[in-house]
């Protein structure tokens, strides 16, 4: 592969991340992003109906724009890498949902606090990608072969998660963690809201600060699994770019709402470990058999809805 060809123009990335800006900001300054609250059911579900509605009408944009500058062809491929990338960026941020569950669990974070953290913490997951794709996307266009890295690194990966999906990460031995209470002062008692207060004219972060550094690092690690997993599907920037941004939009508002019912979803773990081996595989092959998108995207909606359906049917035996 000589290249990355993407059909997006300058003023279309422009128009995306405007797109991006305006949707956080109405999400963090008028809806009540800044008011200190627990997030009901359902508020939570109509926010995870607002950015799935609008990854869904962004695709179809997207089609229609394309339907009518390069042919009907090239739109279908494309909307259906968008829809298959978002997919799978959407299944694999349930992951995320454990592990903020256990480090909000862990550090006692009351409810009406969580929310502050999340904000912080999407607008830094945000940047974060928005880094990592755009280096991806370089090393991927000057080094083809780097692709078949990526497949290696997600089949062990996924074998991993499957072999580890029941086991609880002892979070006192995070070395994050540890280095921060080292090398920060740390304040003994919680303070609400804030991550910083002064206390005898020194400066303080508190608990919740440490919250936010660990929700930071682990968004960083899911990134590192998702990201290549979207350049088995397709190579183009534009996409990786927007496909990943609509599904971390989308993750607060997720967590909220799997927050209650996440251990019904026990089994979900052993799905996502599926679906990275599946796609790790499929950029291994690549040279051989050419997996069609349409064929992935079945597969992957095959074992994230057969997984969930698992669970379900055995929490409710337990029970």
């Amino acid at each position: 592969m000589s290249g990355i060809e993407s059909f997006a123009t300058g003023p279309m990335w422009a128009a995306f991340i405007a797109l991006v800006l305006v949707m956080l900001a109405l999400d963090m300054f008028v809806f009540g992003g800044q008011k200190a609250h627990k997030v009901s059911v359902r508020e939570a579900a109509i926010w995870t109906l607002v950015w799935v509605s609008l990854a869904l009408a962004f695709n179809v944009g997207l089609w229609w724009y394309l339907n009518g500058t390069d042919g009907q062809e090239i739109a279908d491929r494309k909307a259906l890498e968008f829809l298959t990338g978002y997919l799978i960026e959407k299944s694999l941020s349930v992951d995320n949902v454990f592990v903020f569950l256990l480090i909000f669990s862990s550090f006692h974070v009351p409810a009406e606090y969580q929310r502050r953290v999340l904000v912080y913490g999407v607008l830094g997951a945000i940047f974060l990608r928005a880094i990592m794709i755009l280096a991806g996307a370089w090393v991927v266009q000057e080094f083809s072969w780097v692709l078949y890295l990526f497949g290696v690194f997600l089949v062990i990966t996924g074998l991993r998660m499957l072999v580890a999906a029941e086991k609880e990460p002892d979070l006192n031995k995070n070395p994050v963690l540890k280095f921060a209470r080292k090398h920060l002062r740390i304040s003994e008692e919680d303070h609400g809201e804030k991550f910083t207060v002064m206390k005898d004219g020194v400066r303080y972060f508190t608990p919740l600060f440490l919250v936010l550094i660990l929700i930071e690092v682990s968004d960083l690690v899911f990134a590192v699994d998702s990201i290549p997993a979207i350049f088995a599907i397709t190579t183009d920037p534009f996409i990786v770019f927007t496909s990943n941004i609509f599904a971390i939009m989308g993750l607060r508002a997720l967590y909220f709402l799997l927050a209650d019912v996440a251990a019904r979803f026990h089994l979900l773990k052993y799905g996502l470990a599926v679906v990275l081996t599946f796609i790790g595989s499929k950029m291994l092959v690549a040279p051989w058999y050419h997996v069609p998108v349409a064929a992935s995207l079945a597969i992957v909606v095959v074992l994230i809805g057969g997984s969930m359906v698992a669970s379900l049917v055995a929490t409710r035996k337990r029970e």
